[in-house]
């Protein structure tokens, strides 16, 4: 069902500079001050195409780059083994593992590639132009699909390394017709996908696959911080004495039943409400005033330094509820989901 390919990759070569300074996070997650510190690290780091100050001028560089060896073409066609060693918001130490492809971007309603989250029409009317412009998929999406990997980790060392991320390049053997009967879930990417969607219909996407069974594959939640107080209220059953055992209270909560921790004023307390899934309980207070962290302490202290009136603390949502809600062609509130790490900007990139 999935067309996954190999694709001839373009990559930064030896007289761009030291990768580690020409590598970003994704576009959408790099704010400006981070954006000014990256652009000065080499005046080639990826934010000066991804987060340009003008479209047309990023098509003029990149053409330029691959003229002057900037960027280079891989020799041939292929795939690519992605391992990524990371850290997460709980200090758990984790490495996740997929396949880099081409993947053809084909329309929701036939089935194959999945959403599970909404989105903004304004973040893909940027984005659009600027693949006018440069005719590139200048970063990777995030992909799951179920059942085990049709290929492994290489041995030897890596062809590419830099911040926990490792590359390797594939045999293509048998990677294309595992994907013949497989669906895939965008993880991460909605906005981009869309994007290319409307760029043109059988365009291709420069995707990362990773299975639901690989270890390192890991959710976790994002919590809301309300600047000011909500007018929905949601109901709540106790009143909780501290941190430990609010904890304690919402990780008791049934998976079937939906749940949060609402803090204000000091103190905690648990919301237990229906059989909808954490996300929509929550989504019923509205998005006025909102703001999102991963991080459960910084939204806590935001309450306590006066910066918020509540914080919402959440459970990670379930990948198999993620997965289930896709399937019946439904979508889930913006910041359902959050998948650590984000995939690194500026490794592989896609001519189109």
């Amino acid at each position: 069902m999935a067309e996954v390919k190999p694709f001839r990759a373009v990559r930064y070569g030896d007289s761009a500079g030291a990768l580690e300074t020409l590598v970003a996070p994704p576009y959408d997650v790099v704010s400006p001050t981070e954006r000014a510190e990256l652009a000065a690290r080499n005046e080639h780091n990826v934010v000066h195409l991804t987060l340009p100050d003008d479209e047309a001028e990023t098509g003029r560089r990149w053409r330029a780059w691959r003229e002057d060896g900037t960027l280079a073409d891989e020799p041939e066609p292929g795939y690519w083994w992605l391992s990524q060693d990371y850290v997460g918001p709980d200090g758990v130490a984790r490495t996740r593992e997929g396949i880099v492809a081409a993947l053809t971007a084909e329309p929701y309603e036939r089935r194959v590639v999945l959403p599970h989250e909404r989105t903004h029409r304004g973040p893909k009317e940027g984005r659009l132009r600027l693949m006018h412009e440069v005719q590139a998929q200048l970063e990777p999406l995030f992909f799951l699909y179920e059942g085990a990997a049709p290929a492994g980790r290489p041995d030897g060392a890596p062809d590419l390394e830099v911040e926990g991320a490792r590359l390797w390049r594939l045999p293509p053997e048998g990677i294309q017709e595992a994907f013949d009967d497989r669906r895939l879930l965008i993880a991460d990417g909605h906005h981009r996908y869309e994007t290319t969607l409307a760029y043109g219909e059988g365009t291709d996407v420069l995707a990362v696959l990773v299975s639901l069974d690989d270890p390192g594959l890991m959710i976790f939640p994002t919590h809301r911080v309300f600047e000011r107080e909500p007018a929905e209220r949601l109901p709540t059953e106790e009143r909780l004495p501290d941190e430990a055992a609010a904890r304690a209270a919402l990780e008791r909560v049934p998976s079937d039943r939906a749940a949060a921790l609402l803090y204000r004023d000091g103190s905690f307390e648990l919301s237990v409400d229906g059989n909808e899934l954490d996300v929509q309980l929550v989504d019923r207070l509205g998005h006025e005033g909102i703001s999102y962290t991963p991080d459960w302490e910084a939204a806590v202290r935001a309450v306590d330094e006066g910066q918020a009136a509540m914080a919402v603390l959440m459970r990670p949502t379930r990948i198999e509820d993620v997965f289930a809600v896709a399937q019946r062609g439904e979508t889930m509130p913006q910041k359902s989901t959050y998948f650590y790490p984000k995939l690194v900007s500026g490794l592989l990139f896609l001519p189109l």
